[in-house]
């Protein structure tokens, strides 16, 4: 069963001696699946809420702390991280780096001072189309400082999340790597939320008549053929700060037994994502929608986390097998 095996296996067991930084760590998505591969983590987020949901599920410290190029961090062989992904984002302005809020350069300051044996950072899957010669100009400088750079866009429903969400995730090492295999069977949404769609927790969730015409005019301007609610017997569509926290025309919604249809509630999207019962979120229902929404599901981070566990094992090679088509790191000081 999907919601005990989640509860299960994405619980922290810190038994390596090995420490983990992730950065931009939002509530831990990222982490958890870490923890849950052996990992003691040590978490930097901006937000407060997201900080907070960290330390109270996590067995790592998260830091309250804005980043920024020259922060000296304490020595770790691994660094994770999720550098901010909206100038990226088909969803956002795409300023790419003329955005305050690029992520990168800290990033990249960041594996120059700690100089990890591994790293792994996952942004949106635009950031390779759109975005290609950025994201050129990021993996040469990572390259530069002597990382073999390893990059491949993942769904997360084909590694047991209930969900679409395709990230792009690039590792750097000085030795080999492997992605995770793909699971054959994809997790319904049925199979992660049964239990709760006919559950009505809060009557403010039920979508009104008004708000279903709202719906029935967009989706017939944008030729859906089907209605976008989520589908039992499918894995979820992809889970936004959006489509989760607002009342919006693409709303993440189930449809009742009566036929009356309602707004996802927090637990049910935490299943989605992967995150376990057990884990709890801080803040206002919108500050928990969007702490999901913006989360690496932790069961993809997980899988991710035992083939770096993998690659953190092996020797390295020498700087002559490592291939370094690369650009100076000067070229980012004035993004």
């Amino acid at each position: 069963m999907y919601k005990n095996y989640i509860n299960e296996i994405l619980t922290p067991k810190i038994t390596e001696p090995t420490k983990v930084i992730d950065l931009f760590a939002g509530c831990g998505g990222l982490s958890l699946g870490f923890e849950a591969a052996g990992y003691e983590t040590i978490g930097y987020e901006l937000d407060e809420a997201a900080v907070n949901t960290y330390n109270r599920n996590l067995k790592g410290r998260c830091h309250l702390q804005k980043l920024e190029v020259g922060f000296e961090y304490p020595q770790a062989d691994i660094v994770i991280g999720g550098p901010p992904c909206q100038p990226f984002s088909v969803f956002g302005n795409q300023k790419g780096m003329e955005d305050a809020r690029d992520g990168f350069p800290i990033f990249i300051d960041a594996i120059q001072r700690i100089q990890p044996k591994v790293f792994l950072f996952e942004n949106v899957r635009n950031l390779a189309y759109s975005h290609r010669w950025y994201f050129d100009l990021i993996k040469d400088a990572l390259g530069k400082l002597g990382y073999i750079i390893e990059f491949k866009c993942l769904n997360a429903v084909h590694y047991g999340v209930p969900q679409n969400r395709e990230r792009m995730i690039v590792v750097g090492h000085k030795s080999s790597f492997h992605y995770p295999a793909i699971h054959k069977n994809k997790v319904t949404v049925g199979e992660a939320i049964g239990d709760l769609i006919d559950t009505i927790q809060d009557e403010s969730k039920i979508l009104t008549p008004r708000q279903d015409e709202y719906i029935a005019v967009y989706e017939k301007k944008s030729a859906c053929v089907n209605p976008r609610d989520l589908y039992p017997d499918k894995p979820a569509r992809t889970l936004t700060c959006r489509n989760l926290a607002g009342c919006t025309s693409d709303m993440q919604r189930v449809r009742l037994k009566d036929g009356r249809r309602r707004r996802l509630v927090v637990r049910e999207a935490a299943r989605l994502q992967s995150f376990p019962d057990w884990f709890e979120f801080e803040g206002t229902e919108i500050k928990q929608f969007n702490q999901i929404g913006n989360a690496v599901p932790p069961l993809l981070a997980y899988q991710l986390a035992l083939q770096i566990k993998e690659t953190y094992s092996l020797p390295a090679k020498s700087k002559e097998e490592i291939k370094n088509k690369t650009i100076p790191l000067s070229l980012f000081d004035s993004i």
